[in-house]
């Protein structure tokens, strides 16, 4: 489809042990945005494969990566517009008439695309959140004092408009960054060996060969050392699918020169979260979660400052030694000497746990009966034989599998499924 090759599915019904297989779009999870599907075991005609071939080339960008950052160049010159939707425009164009426009575009606009493109915030498609000053500063920071010099930007592009803003500006500033992005716009503003046009759920390369060695170059610099992957998918975003493609750009960075690669993992920060903790370290064992909140401008909920259940819930998961990531102190966090990591002032360490339990920030308290914490407004339900809200249904639990009705386990990992 036009998002590059498609996920295979399985659709299942209750009860069944197996369910029927098929092929969907891996960016869309609205078929109104992406209508592409097909069965597993479906036959297509040639009519049909024709009228797809010539609907994907319809839904391809009209300019390409190279004519784009032409275009860049030559208007920056001029009096220009910019148009929220795909194009750079000069004045009077009859380009795009529905949508809106900016006139007036500073040269100092045009470096801060993410700041002048609305954002695409279509939460089954795009989900395009964007990290706050405070956050994206902490993370720049972060990078720099663990060392690191080059950043693969994955899904990151405030953070990649800063390195290159700073790199632009300051002379000793060393870290550079290639941003992976599925959203094409972002190649109006950088040239092909700082954008690449990408699919983080299907690790597709839209340039083809070129845009995966420009990635793969920039990996093999330096023999891979000092280079970090940050990535920040969306969230209602498949955790299978993202890891796959995360180990395959791993897998990348492991074919360099470098001795001792074949026991190592590219370092990594994936913002995800908290409550994906469980799915993502069953692909990456790996990987810790840290305790940092990230907050986002264009995002109602997720900003720094709020208290209770109201705060962030999303969080830095990385591969990296959880002591040398140093977490500001200023903002109430506190090293554990037990734990070896810096938590939240409101995550008190457990002496039967062993270890700093809270998720959320707040402080949560142990359960004898359950053997582990529990979140603060939850209660021992004797009837489910687990902690749980006051108020909640106790049927609830009885409900078993979806597939095979059975209790103790979720459909995903039902063991009457095959999995591919």
């Amino acid at each position: 489809c036009p998002s590059g090759p498609a996920l295979l599915f399985v659709k299942t019904s209750q009860g069944e042990e197996e369910g029927r297989r098929f092929y969907a779009c891996s960016a869309c999870r609205d078929r109104r945005d992406c209508n592409f599907f097909q069965w597993e075991d479906e036959k297509v005609s040639e009519t049909r494969l024709a009228a797809r071939e010539e609907y994907n080339r319809n839904h391809q960008p009209s300019f390409t990566h190279r004519q784009n950052v032409e275009r860049y160049y030559n208007l920056r010159l001029l009096s220009i517009n910019i148009q929220d939707c795909l194009l750079v425009v000069d004045t009077g164009s009859s380009l795009c008439n529905p949508h809106q426009f900016l006139s007036d575009i500073s040269t100092a606009q045009l470096k801060s695309p993410s700041q002048l493109l609305h954002p695409l915030e279509n939460k089954k498609t795009n989900a395009q959140y964007l990290f706050a000053e405070r956050s994206c500063q902490f993370l720049l920071d972060l990078i720099t004092d663990l060392g690191f010099r080059r950043v693969l930007s994955v899904g990151t592009p405030r953070l990649h408009e800063m390195i290159q803003s700073k790199a632009s500006q300051e002379e000793d500033f060393r870290v550079r960054s290639l941003l992976l992005d599925i959203d094409f716009r972002y190649s109006q503003f950088y040239t092909e060996d700082e954008f690449c046009h990408y699919n983080m759920f299907n690790h597709y390369f839209f340039g083809g060969e070129a845009a995966h060695e420009t990635c793969r170059k920039f990996l093999y610099q330096d023999n891979g050392e000092s280079v970090i992957m940050v990535t920040d998918p969306p969230f209602g975003g498949l955790v299978e699918a993202l890891a796959s493609s995360f180990k395959k750009l791993m897998a990348m960075w492991k074919e360099t020169e470098k001795e001792g690669h074949n026991n190592q993992e590219m370092p990594m920060f994936w913002i995800f979260p908290y409550f994906f903790e469980s799915r993502i370290l069953e692909f990456f064992p790996s990987f810790s979660m840290m305790d940092y909140q990230v907050d986002y401008d264009n995002h109602a909920l997720y900003k720094h400052g709020k208290t209770g259940r109201r705060q962030s819930p999303v969080r830095i998961f990385t591969n990296l030694t959880p002591s040398k990531i140093v977490l500001p102190v200023e903002e109430g966090y506190r090293f554990c000497a037990v734990c070896q990591r810096y938590v939240s002032s409101g995550n008190q360490h457990c002496e039967i746990c062993n270890s700093c339990t809270s998720k959320d920030g707040r402080q949560w308290k142990h359960c004898v009966l359950c053997n582990k914490c529990v979140k603060p407004s939850w209660f021992h339900c004797n009837n489910c034989n687990c902690c749980a809200l006051q108020n909640h249904t106790c049927e609830k639990s009885d409900a078993g599998c979806f597939v095979c009705g059975k209790a103790g386990h979720k459909r995903s990992t039902c063991p009457s499924l095959s999995h591919t």
